[in-house]
C-alpha cells in the first residue's frame, strides 16, 4: 500500500508535467500551421500553465458541482456518517466531508487533494440498495481510495480529460470559422490547421478515455483490496458489487469527464466504449474477493 501511494503522488506531478509539455507540442503545431502565428503558441502554454493549477487546487469541487452533490452531516445522514466515521477511527484517517446525490442509481465516489481535504459523495439509490455490511464495503473501498491517495491522481485525470475536451473544441472551431476568415495566407497551411482541428476534436475524446482507462483499472482493484482488510469482510463488498451489476443504472447526470471517479461505471457503454472502460468488469472484482475471503 505504502509504495501505491508513493507511486501515486509521483504520478501526479508526471501527469501534469506530461499535460503542459503536449499541450505545448501542440501549441507550436498550432503556430506554424497558422503562419507562424506564434500569438495561438503562447495562448496554449499559458492556458495549460494556468488551467494545471487551477484543476490542482479546484477540480474537487468542480466534480461535487458537477455531481450536484450536498453536503451532509451527522444529524442529515446519521447512518451514512456513523459507518465513516468507525471506518476513519478503525483506520486513523482524518473524517471526510461527506455528500448525498438525489439519484436512485446506486453509486459513490470518493474525491480531493489528499485525505486530510477529501470527500466522499454517494447516491440516494445507494443507501436504499445496501444493507449496512454493504455499505460498510462500499465505504471502506471509497476510504481506501482516500488513504492510497487515488483521489488525487483521479482528480487530476478529471481536470485534464475536461481541459482536453475543452481545447479540441476550441481548435475546431478556430479551424472552421476563424481560419475561413483569414485572407492572403498559405492556404495549403490554412487547409492543414482545418485538417489537424478536426481530427484534434475526434482523437481527444479516445485519447481522454485510453487515459481514465489506465488511470483508474488498477486503482479500483487495489481500493476494493483496501476495502476487505479494513473492514475484514471482503464477502461484504462483493455482495454490493453484485448489487450494483445487476441494479445499476445511468446516473441523471452522468458525465464521462467523471466516470473513472465513481465505483460502478455511471455510463452503461456500449460494445465499442467498454474498450475504453474506467472500471475493470464487476465479475472480475467478485471473483478477487470472493479468494481473497479464504485467506481471513
Amino acid at each position: 500500500m505504502y509504495s501505491a501511494i508513493a507511486r501515486n503522488k509521483r504520478n501526479t506531478w508526471f501527469i501534469l508535467i506530461a499535460f503542459v509539455l503536449l499541450l505545448g507540442a501542440i501549441g507550436v503545431l498550432a503556430g506554424w500551421l497558422a503562419g507562424n502565428n506564434w500569438w495561438i503558441t503562447a495562448f496554449i502554454l499559458v492556458f495549460a500553465a494556468g488551467y494545471a493549477t487551477f484543476q490542482y487546487f479546484f477540480a474537487d469541487r468542480e466534480a461535487l458541482a458537477m455531481a450536484g452533490a450536498v453536503e451532509v452531516d451527522r444529524a442529515d445522514a446519521p447512518r451514512y456518517y456513523r459507518i465513516v466515521e468507525n471506518l476513519c477511527i478503525a483506520t486513523g484517517t482524518v473524517m471526510p466531508k461527506l455528500y448525498v446525490v438525489d439519484d436512485p442509481a446506486p453509486n459513490a465516489f470518493a474525491t480531493g487533494r489528499k485525505p486530510e481535504e477529501a470527500s466522499i459523495t454517494v447516491t440516494t439509490g445507494l443507501f436504499e440498495l445496501m444493507t449496512d455490511r454493504e455499505l460498510e464495503g462500499v465505504l471502506g473501498h471509497e476510504l481506501g481510495h482516500i488513504r492510497n491517495y487515488d483521489i488525487r491522481v483521479s482528480l487530476i485525470v478529471f481536470g485534464l480529460v475536461v481541459a482536453v475536451g475543452l481545447l479540441a473544441d476550441l481548435f475546431l472551431r478556430f479551424a472552421f470559422f476563424g481560419g475561413a476568415r483569414r485572407s492572403g495566407g498559405n492556404a495549403q497551411a490554412q487547409l492543414l490547421f482545418v485538417i489537424f482541428g478536426i481530427v484534434a476534436a475526434l482523437i481527444a475524446p479516445l485519447l481522454a478515455g485510453a487515459v481514465q482507462a489506465a488511470i483508474s483499472r488498477q486503482r479500483e482493484y487495489l481500493a476494493d483490496a483496501t476495502s476487505a482488510m479494513t473492514t475484514r469482510d471482503p464477502d461484504g463488498l462483493a455482495s454490493a458489487l453484485g448489487k450494483l451489476a445487476e441494479y445499476g443504472r445511468p446516473l441523471k447526470k452522468a458525465n464521462t469527464s467523471m466516470a473513472h471517479l465513481w465505483i460502478a461505471d455511471p455510463l452503461r457503454p456500449n460494445a465499442l466504449a467498454r474498450m475504453f472502460a474506467t472500471h475493470p468488469p464487476i465479475p472480475d472484482r467478485i471473483e478477487r474477493l470472493k479468494t481473497m475471503g479464504g485467506t481471513f
